[in-house]
């Protein structure tokens, strides 16, 4: 029988590591696949060969877990076969993988130590997809965790503790299988640790609150492509607000007011996703509207590339220009927030957050250690396909472990929700146009994870990568 090749090789396991991530509930396996793809990559070949392995299985990993970006692109230009620009993502993703795969090939030379590298920088990586404008940490494998009790490790090191246990597992697995027990008891001993901690936690005790929480189902590139009247989407968030009961706090998605005169028409005591547009900014933001004034605002922390952010927008006018004609949506870039702030309404203080700032920990993070009693995501989801919508659904379940407080998601399409401080969905809203009178709890306090951060995941990281250096360094003296 001939041996399959290398490439193929590689691409199946990606895939099979892609078949244990969000959504899928199996999660609790991917340290199998994780473990094949390690010892399949660290073979003591040269380096250009262990990161073509790795880029393959990448690229593979890419396009299963992400596979609904190619029915977005396929919508957004209005011709299907046009979804294969996303392959471009697919691959660059891959190639992040295989420079982290070549810089540990030349690190260590070893089977075995290059696996315990290789797992201690794939840490690292995700970590590096958090930060910087082109920033997009979608595929960390600490949310494969979630369907388990071992996610509420969350509150002590964050997703990336998660990632942690995961590829810590899978280099364990292949030192087992190569002979060394000693690392998987120590994980196994991990595992048995992090399972008690989860079943053991319990939800915290604060003051009741209660919101009004909207599902609505706008056409989302409709709207950006003003083939919708303004008004009459507004007309649709206050007849769905006209249910609110005594004592509810507003919370409506995002940009759901797109003129500062709709704002005013707004009702009072609510939390308004909102469009504003001046001379020199355009800004995504979230405001805190009392009926008279605007008590508090804050942006939008992280636009999305390529969806908000706009690479070398002067310097690429003319193919920046094409792309608009095509869409016929006009593409204008939103800065970033220049600084978090919860906002404060009714005595209450509100760490509210827009869309695509749920997958990047850091933000919620800063504004519960700001004070932040509730967190409020107010996101529209109808850019999403498949997957995705329930993938940012889940992976903003992490936030609320993170940092001990309720979650509340009020959206166009995807999933209202309101989330307790177990990450538990309380109450959930994922089809049609409707509403949630949501019932959550005023919390405060700081987890382990709101004072260090990511410090503990990233220490542990770099203890596999010293680990394998180790191994390798004894290896050549034997």
């Amino acid at each position: 029988m001939p041996r399959m090749s290398a490439p193929l090789t590689a691409a199946l396991l990606g895939v099979a590591l892609a078949l244990c991530s969000l959504p899928l509930e199996w999660g609790f396996a991917a340290p199998l696949p994780l473990a094949a793809l390690l010892l399949f990559a660290a073979q003591p070949l040269k380096a250009r060969a262990v990161a073509a392995r790795m880029w393959w299985a990448g690229t593979a990993y890419s396009a299963v877990h992400l596979w609904w970006l190619t029915a977005f692109l396929g919508k957004l230009f209005g011709f299907p076969p046009a979804g294969a620009l996303a392959l471009a993502l697919y691959a660059l993703e891959g190639a992040f993988l295989a420079a982290m795969a070549f810089l540990g090939a030349r690190l260590v030379q070893g089977s075995l130590a290059r696996v315990w590298v290789l797992a201690g920088l794939w840490v690292g990586l995700e970590w590096l997809r958090f930060l910087g404008p082109l920033a997009f940490p979608w595929p960390t494998l600490g949310y494969s965790l979630l369907p388990t009790p071992m996610i509420q490790v969350a509150d002590l090191g964050g997703v990336l503790l998660g990632s942690v246990i995961v590829a810590g597992t899978a280099a364990a697995l292949v030192s087992f299988w190569l002979d060394r027990r000693t690392p998987l008891l120590l994980m196994s001993a991990v595992w048995v640790g992090a399972l008690a901690y989860g079943i053991t936690r319990t939800p915290a005790q604060g003051p009741e609150a209660r919101a009004l929480l909207q599902r609505n189902t706008i056409d989302t590139f409709a709207r950006a492509s003003r083939q919708l009247n303004s008004d009459e989407q507004f007309a649709t968030y206050l007849n769905l607000s006209r249910d609110r009961r005594p004592g509810e706090l507003l919370i409506w998605s995002e940009s759901a007011i797109w003129r500062e005169d709709l704002l005013r028409q707004a009702p009072a005591n609510g939390l308004y996703g909102t469009i504003s547009f001046t001379p020199d900014r355009r800004a995504n933001r979230v405001v805190a509207w009392d009926g008279t004034r605007v008590t508090s605002t804050t942006d939008k922390a992280r636009p999305v590339p390529f969806g908000e952010y706009y690479p070398l927008r002067r310097a690429l006018a003319p193919f920046w220009s094409l792309i608009e004609r095509s869409i016929n949506i006009s593409l204008e870039s939103v800065p970033a927030a220049e600084n978090l702030r919860p906002l404060t309404l009714g005595g209450v203080t509100y760490g509210a957050y827009v869309c695509y700032d749920s997958v990047f920990p850091w933000v919620s993070r800063q504004l519960s250690n700001k004070g932040a009693q509730v967190l409020v995501n107010a996101s529209n989801d109808g850019w999403y396909d498949g997957w995705g919508v329930e993938q940012h659904f889940l992976m903003g379940r992490v936030r609320a472990i993170e940092n001990r407080r309720w979650v509340l998601r009020s959206v166009n399409e995807g999933v209202a929700a309101v989330i307790d401080d177990l990450g538990r969905p309380r109450q959930v809203l994922r089809r049609g146009e409707g509403i949630i009178h949501a019932r959550y709890r005023l919390l405060s306090g700081q987890t382990v994870y709101q004072r260090v951060g990511d410090l503990p995941a990233l220490l542990l990281a770099a203890l596999m990568v010293l680990y394998g250096v180790g191994l390798d360094r004894a290896g050549r003296r034997s």
